[in-house]
């Protein structure tokens, strides 16, 4: 295979010619085996990458400090890396050292070499368009990675809430289905008072339509980038106007109302609107996961269990058992969120490991960021369509646990006073005898009372009797 040679100021390496990304990729690749994750694996962030370097090199024309021609042919070469191409060419791994310098020239010399083949040079003839002097004009790791992030991170979170509004759906059209469905409700896995298999999934849907609400409202944090400041947000080696024409030139690339931050040094230092972010996440990630673990309990039987719900059936269950199927969509979906709170962990100490004027830390929280919105959103669409879809009820077993149960006794409190009902509660444990036939026999509540009592859909709302 033919090669070319590129230099850096370490020294001089070989690089085949088939390859579009240069020198400085090429050590980053030696250097860094860490999560055997490479930005290849998040199309999403080198989509960001290219819009964030077109966004410099049309402001930059616009200002005067980088020739029309060049600037055309870094738009192009994005417009190809933003349109899917070259995924193959980002092969560092998320994990690096360098605040994300390797990620940065990565995507500069790809860009690079691109262009120049665009204008009719080989790869590597950096004399016409060069990776530092062109394609990164006006920039430094310290702004362009960042503000790649955010442009990535908001992309994706907006896939996730698409995601998050499938479910509810789904989980308030099973409100619907199972309004009517009597259950026995639990408070510390004991029988407490009885309610509707409506109310339980309405009361999912609530969940994830406030998760929502949440996570849009963190999603607005990522539209704030740093672009224009450069190393330290000082804004050095960078045209005055510049960072007034790149947000405008943001928007006509992605379609979102990017701003530049008011403080350009705060914002080079500051991390915590990530932690910000993966908080949302998390909290939505304890939602989930409880979804996820009230299906398995209601699920639990199909004969020894509550068995008041039957997930659909996706595999078998045992190698060594016939006929057992196990919960296996809310059991990967429980195990997403538990990974999904362990990168808010990371993503915190990354976060506060900032120094001074820059956090050295960011690929690490990118790298579980991005890992985060990407395990929920197939968590959530896994169990949507895996297993709240086609959940049916078992109707006859709901109401029986309700009839069968001795918690029923909580609704003659208003009536015959705690004391009265504790002494019934612990006979019918005692004896086997239904509540209302020792309360009969106590002389406490006539037959018809008992009726309108204990009927369970009179348990649903709230209401108060004379005692």
């Amino acid at each position: 295979m033919s090669t070319r040679t590129e230099h850096d100021f370490i020294g001089e390496l070989n690089i085949p010619n088939n390859l579009y990304y240069g020198v400085q990729t090429s050590r980053a690749i030696n250097n860094f085996h860490i999560s055997t994750r490479t930005l290849e694996n998040y199309p999403f962030f080198i989509k960001a990458l290219a819009q964030i370097k077109k966004a410099a090199a049309l402001a930059n024309k616009e200002v005067g400090v980088l020739k029309p021609e060049l600037a055309d042919a870094i738009a192009s070469a994005c417009d190809k890396i933003i349109e899917g191409n070259f995924v193959n060419q980002f092969p560092v791994d998320m994990l690096q050292g360098g605040a994300g310098t390797s990620t940065n020239m990565n995507a500069n010399e790809v860009i690079a070499n691109i262009g120049l083949e665009i204008l009719g040079h080989q790869k590597g003839e950096y004399q016409f368009l060069h990776p530092n002097d062109h394609v990164n004009l006006s920039q430094s790791t310290n702004d362009s990675y960042p503000s790649s992030i955010k442009v990535a991170a908001y992309t994706k979170l907006t896939d996730l809430l698409t995601a998050m509004e499938d479910l509810k759906v789904n989980l308030l059209k099973k409100s619907v289905e199972f309004k009517d469905i009597l259950k026995m409700g639990r408070t510390e896995l004991e029988d407490a008072v009885p309610t509707t298999l409506g109310n339980t999934f309405e009361a999912f849907a609530t969940y994830i339509d406030t998760s929502i609400h949440q996570i849009s409202h963190a999603r607005e944090t990522m539209k704030f980038l740093n672009m224009g400041a450069t190393a330290i947000g000082t804004g050095i080696n960078c045209h005055p106007d510049y960072k007034h024409v790149i947000e405008k030139e943001l928007h006509n690339i992605t379609g979102i109302n990017y701003q530049i931050a008011d403080n350009l040094i705060a914002a080079t230092q500051d991390t915590a609107d990530f932690v910000y972010v993966s908080g949302a996440l998390k909290t939505l990630a304890v939602r989930l996961s409880k979804i996820a673990n009230d299906l398995r309990l209601m699920n639990s039987g199909p004969r020894c269990g509550l068995g008041e719900i039957n997930l659909p059936k996706m595999q078998p269950g045992s190698s060594i058992m016939p006929g057992k199927v196990n919960p296996v969509i809310a059991e990967v979906v429980a195990e997403a969120c538990y990974e999904v709170m362990g990168n808010d962990v990371s993503i915190t100490l990354c976060a506060e490991r900032g120094e001074l004027e820059l956090n050295a830390f960011e690929p690490g929280i990118a790298y579980a960021l991005f890992n985060s919105i990407c395990l929920l959103e197939n968590a959530i669409n896994t169990l949507s369509t895996k297993a709240i879809k086609d959940l049916t009820a078992n109707t006859d077993i709901c109401y029986n646990s309700i009839m069968n149960s001795i918690s029923i006794v909580t609704a003659l409190n208003p009536y015959i006073g705690y004391e009265k009902s504790s002494s019934i509660a612990k006979e019918a444990l005692q004896t086997g005898k239904a509540v209302s036939e020792i309360c009969l026999e106590r002389g406490y509540l006539t037959e018809k009372q008992l009726t309108d009592i204990l009927n369970p859909k009179t348990m649903l709302t709230p209401h108060m009797g004379t005692k």
